[in-house]
């Protein structure tokens, strides 16, 4: 009650609060002097006559518009900036919202072929919340494409596959402001080439909803959006490529970029067997919706440490490295193949049109050894070791669209509709066994399991927004919608040992999951004063899932599968109803932007099984869910920004559903029909500098979280036949299930500092982090609390020097500390570190040299997983016909024949050591040719 009344005193001192000045926008649009066309990326900046150090700015945009808000009356100067172009100055006086008209740039007389600048060029921006690098600061080779030209840039790390800025996840990537196949960050980074960027920006995306009415309902992206060069987004660009090696490695693909004006057509295609993979977590549901058939251990749920990861071995496609396509790789050997097309225009004045398809059809062969201990209270913890061989065939299709239509100057509709099939198919043989310390066997099992599914997922978002005459007030409505179909079976059939007997286990099963969810935003927002704003919102939402698993055991005398299991089979649904509303008040002037508010929200969960045995659920939850932003602009290059969320989660229909999942015997695991949803408070704090002059920048990011009712796990692991939640467990087996917990709490920090060394050149990064993560669970009805501990520390040297001479130094050290409160025994710590060195030379002519080496050492793991290897890939080549655009080229993967794949896990309930099999050497002769046709 307390927290209710302070806040709600909060807002009203704000309301209250009279500011000094009414803010008003600057828009225009700038056009090339010669043939009119739009110019994307301009600067353009304005500042106060009497205060010209105080700048404001913005950038333009694919149709050469752009927008700077927040401007009160007064003589303002303009000035516009485009490399090649000659600058534009001009005197403006704001009395109210202004459009400048087009301004139109004329080419600089002074042509830059043969000049040599030698003034340091300006490598980073900071752009209100917006961090923008110059791609002129970043030179690359020829052929380096956009991903090799951010990995120069100060923060931009790639970890697991995930490329993240300040130790923040990517999500999206943009291509002149547009989407580029969808949410696939990798997309546009690996098939992009380096010489079309201008400019990189780097900015939390509110969403749709969000940006209109200026208010971030949290669910903002990190987006890295790329501008290209003037000139290089009007023509043709891309390659087509082929390779065969030994051992029957193969490569083939390419990609084709159209671009004329706000049209824009991308094709791309890749075949091959060498890892490189090429599908988002989206693709990957059709996998996860398999995973009811086989054998990997237990729900546990990772307690945020992961160490390791290795190389699995990804080729050296083309001669550019198209490895990790999209993010979220499976490991083992993969051979893919894929085709995507994305088009985005726009139709006349009114309508903006953005799409993809993509599908992709992969093969995985992944073995693995695995030995994992669990943390029980007892001395001689059990440990369980296990040897897989899985076959995954998986194909996907998936298509995105957007479409943005003004209807007037009030009024516009943005629907963004989305389609995805995916078609599974799995087998998988594993031998698991559980030991003491001592090494008495404590059960085993030999299990072969097949899974077959199909995935179909809908959903779509259709936005209403309608501004009225008095500037800030608005109306919006969103309305999205989801359905979410899977169907499949599959076969198990296990031979497994207890201390007590021997059972063989054959059976098949079918397993049906439907979900529909409709919801629907509405916001209004209303001008306070002279610089507020206040918002109502209201937002229901209604979710309804079920799930129908049926299983039969083999008779063994007509040789069919028709002996129902009742005790294996299961039928449960359960309905969701959401009701969220609250208010929410803005307040913004040129150095400050505060955003507070609170929802009240009240969810209802019923739940009803129908099989085995009938019953029913219902429970109902109401929330205090209170919001702070805290916006602070130091200067023009200078940023603080810090947040405050809470937010809610409700069980999956997985976590509900009490039935037995014995794919794997010795590692059982079921739902709980008697979840609560959880609970979380989240703070952010960012903060940013760059100075302009000596090219430095600085940025610092961190937050904290903690869950009351975290859904965690608890894991039972008899000594002798017990019963939990009306099923036997054996001894010699352990049962996993989720439960509430409290007492679960995250931190994180990450600080990277950016620095030219002109001496020799180059760029100097360094970043540092250090993360916790306190996960609880049950073990055998004792709470356990898991404490992990992550110290990171990172440097890049990337040179500067010239497209003939391109290099790039990293080093990344982790150290992991894990500690447990059952068994203090168990506390553990371990080190990775990775060296690496990506070099590209042009010596002489045509001829092109590349090797990179990464040197990978692993220590603190279990027997036999310490690992210290050098994986080095070299390649030579010459460039054929006039324009240089034939590549010929020989490459060489693993040269030292070294290549490993070790990881360490862990959660709370365990610490697992893995190991995969990887891509070892091989040599390929590999063929590019690279087409360049721009306008002019």
């Amino acid at each position: 009650m307390n927290i209710s009344i302070r806040l709600a005193t909060a807002l009203l001192i704000l309301i209250a609060q009279n500011a000094y000045a009414q803010p008003y926008n600057i828009t225009g649009k700038i056009n090339d002097a010669t043939d009119k066309s739009p110019l994307i990326g301009v600067t353009i900046s304005v500042a106060p006559t009497s205060d010209t150090g105080n700048k404001q700015g913005s950038i333009t945009d694919a149709d050469g518009t752009f927008t700077i808000e927040g401007c009160k009356a007064g003589r303002y100067i303009l000035k516009a900036s485009y490399i090649g172009y000659e600058p534009y100055t001009r005197l403006l006086n704001i009395t109210g919202n202004t459009n400048i008209g087009t301004i139109a740039l004329n080419g600089s007389n002074s042509s830059l072929k043969n000049v040599t600048i030698t003034e340091k060029q300006k490598r980073v921006e900071q752009l209100g919340d917006t961090t923008q690098f110059n791609a002129n600061a970043y030179k690359t080779n020829p052929d380096a494409n956009t991903d090799d030209l951010l990995q120069k840039m100060p923060g931009v790390t790639t970890e697991q596959g995930k490329l993240k800025v300040n130790g923040e996840e990517v999500k999206q990537v943009l291509v002149d402001g547009k989407p580029f196949f969808g949410d696939d960050p990798a997309a546009a980074i690996k098939n992009l080439p380096a010489e079309v960027v201008d400019k990189i920006q780097v900015f939390d995306r509110l969403s749709e909803q969000a940006q209109f009415t200026g208010f971030d309902d949290g669910n903002a992206q990190k987006t890295i959006n790329i501008i290209t060069r003037n000139g290089k987004n009007n023509g043709q660009f891309g390659k087509v490529y082929a390779g065969y090696g030994t051992d029957g490695r193969y490569t083939a693909g390419g990609n084709v970029n159209l671009f004329k004006g706000s049209r824009r057509i991308s094709l791309l295609a890749m075949s091959n067997n060498i890892n490189e993979q090429n599908f988002s977590t989206e693709d990957l549901v059709g996998v996860i919706g398999s995973n009811s058939g086989q054998g990997r251990g237990g729900f546990q749920r990772p307690a945020g440490m992961r160490g390791g990861g290795g190389n699995r071995g990804s080729g050296m496609g083309g001669n550019n490295d198209i490895s990790n396509f999209l993010v979220g790789q499976q490991g083992g050997i993969t051979a893919t193949n894929a085709l995507g097309i994305n088009y985005s225009d726009n139709w006349g004045k009114k309508v903006k049109i953005s799409g993809s398809y993509f599908l992709n059809n992969t093969n995985n062969n992944n073995n693995t050894t695995l030995s994992r201990t669990y943390l029980t209270a007892q001395d001689n913890n059990l440990v369980y070791n296990e040897t897989s061989a899985a076959n995954n065939t998986n194909q996907n299709h998936r298509l995105n669209m957007r479409i943005e239509y003004d209807i007037d100057s009030a009024n516009s509709i943005v629907v963004t509709p989305r389609v995805s099939l995916q078609l599974n198919d799995n087998s998988n043989k594993l031998s698991g066994a559980n030991t003491l310390p001592s090494g008495l066997s404590f059960g085993n099992t030999n299990t072969r399991t097949t899974t077959n599914n199909i995935a179909l997922n809908f959903g779509n978002n259709l936005l209403y927004r309608h501004k009225f005459a008095k500037r800030g007030r608005t109306v919006s409505l969103n309305i999205n919608t989801q359905i979410n179909n899977r169907d499949g079976d599959g076969t198990n059939y296990a031979n497994y040992s207890l201390p007590a007997d021997t059972t063989l286990l054959d059976q098949q099963y079918t397993l049906t999951t439907r979900g529909y969810t409709i919801g629907t935003g509405l916001n209004y927002t209303e001008p306070i004063g002279k610089n507020g704003q206040l918002q109502a919102n209201y937002s229901p939402f209604y979710t309804m899932n079920d799930a129908d698993k049926q299983t039969n055991n083999l008779n063994t005398i007509n040789n069919t599968y028709t002996d129902f299991d009742t005790l294996l089979s299961n039928t449960y649904d359960n309905v969701s109803i959401r009701h969220r509303g609250g208010l929410a008040y803005r307040y913004n002037d040129k150095k400050q932007t505060i955003n507070i508010g609170a929802d009240a929200q009240h969810t209802t969960l019923d739940g009803t099984q129908y099989f085995p045995t009938s019953f029913s659920t219902n429970k109902a939850f109401t929330n205090f869910l209170p919001n702070a932003m805290y916006n602070y602009r130091f200067n023009t290059s200078t940023n603080l920004r810090i947040m405050y969320r809470t937010n809610t989660d409700i069980p999956s229909i997985s976590q509900l559903q009490n039935v037995v999942d014995i794919s794997n015997p010795l590692l059982l695991k079921t739902g709980n029909p008697n979840l609560k949803q959880s609970y979380n408070h989240r703070l952010v704090v960012r903060f940013g500098g760059v100075n302009t002059k000596t090219a430095r920048s600085f940025f610092v990011f961190a937050v904290g979280s903690t869950t009351a009712n975290y859904i965690g796990n608890a894991t039972f692991i008899p000594r002798r036949d017990t019963i939990v939640n009306n099923y036997t467990v054996a001894r010699g087996t352990q049962l996993s299930l989720p439960v509430n917990l409290n007492g679960y709490y995250e931190g994180r920090t990450f600080a990277t500092y950016g620095m030219p060394i002109s001496f020799i050149k180059s760029n100097l990064n360094l970043n540092a982090g250090f993360n916790y993560v306190r996960t609880p669970a049950i073990i055998n009805n004792q709470t356990n609390y898991n404490d992990n501990y992550g110290i990171s520390g990172g440097i890049t040297l990337g040179s500067n020097i010239s497209e003939q001479v391109d290099f790039t130094l990293g080093y990344t050290g982790n150290y992991n500390i894990g500690k447990n409160t059952l068994q203090t025994q168990t506390d553990n710590s371990f080190y990775t570190q990775t060296f690496t060195l990506r070099f590209n030379w042009l010596p002489w002519k045509r001829l092109v040299l590349n090797t990179s080496v990464a040197h990978t050492l692993y220590t603190g793991l279990g027997a036999g997983f310490n690992q210290n290897f050098v994986l080095w890939n070299a390649g030579i080549g010459y460039k054929f016909l006039k324009d240089r655009s034939l590549d010929v080229r020989i490459t060489a993967f693993d040269l030292l024949n070294q290549n490993t794949a070790v990881t360490r896990n862990i959660t709370d309930t365990y610490i697992e050591d893995s190991n995969t099999n990887v891509l070892t050497q091989y040599f390929m002769l590999n063929v590019t040719y690279t087409l360049r046709k721009f306008k002019g």
